[in-house]
């Protein structure tokens, strides 16, 4: 049996894929998770040879969800189901390394196709966007760097982005001000930089436009 976990924060939709794959792909074992963290929970307790990774799902933040997995399990198969079609945005999912693009307009045809396509070792996007550039390796460069942050230190460099101060970051993350300057310290270090110009600049590169609401 192969298993394929769906990663996604609304119950609606992962039951209405659920349903798709099972008429498709009956071979398939389907699992779930809702945010980040439970999706790390699954990955380090059971042997799955497919995710599919929303990008807006809690704890995600814009790329970071695809990051930090694609750090942890660098071995795993992993597609990106989202709302959006933006060509640069997936060019950037591309990039850092995952297999597959499928927006969430696509049909259950479509879905099982692609998922096929990927467990077969093949990367897969739509057809109106199969001429996406190749790999930034620039980019993946810098991914790779932000990926080494934990997921505090991620938060505090969007927070950055955002123009909040140290203060106003504890205040948002429950967390001290003396903890916060030690998570800018370690962000400076694990990214190469030295200023929180520079942070902001980073932070941009890997932000997506808002989910649709």
């Amino acid at each position: 049996m192969i298993t394929l976990l769906i990663a996604d924060d609304h119950p609606l939709y992962r039951d209405a894929l659920k349903g798709a794959l099972s008429l498709s792909l009956p071979e398939l074992t389907l699992r779930e998770a809702g945010d980040l963290s439970s999706t790390v929970d699954i990955l380090n307790t059971e042997d799955v040879d497919l995710l599919l990774l929303d990008l807006h799902m809690p704890g995600s933040n814009d790329l970071f969800g695809l990051l930090h997995i694609r750090k942890l399990f660098p071995d795993l198969p992993v597609a990106v189901v989202s709302g959006t079609e933006d060509s640069t945005i997936i060019s950037k999912i591309v990039s850092v390394g995952a297999l597959g693009f499928i927006p969430k307009t696509t049909s259950a045809t479509d879905i099982a196709e692609a998922v096929q396509a990927i467990l077969d070792g093949d990367v897969w996007l739509p057809e109106n966007l199969a001429d996406i550039d190749d790999v930034d390796e620039e980019f993946s460069v810098l991914a790779d760097n932000v990926a080494s942050l934990t997921p505090s230190q991620y938060k505090v460099l969007c927070y950055m982005r955002d123009g909040l101060l140290n203060k106003q970051i504890g205040y948002n993350l429950d967390i001290a001000e003396a903890t916060v300057k030690a998570h800018v310290t370690a962000i400076f270090k694990k990214l190469g930089i030295n200023n929180r110009t520079q942070a902001v600049l980073i932070a941009s590169q890997l932000e997506l436009e808002p989910p649709s609401q």
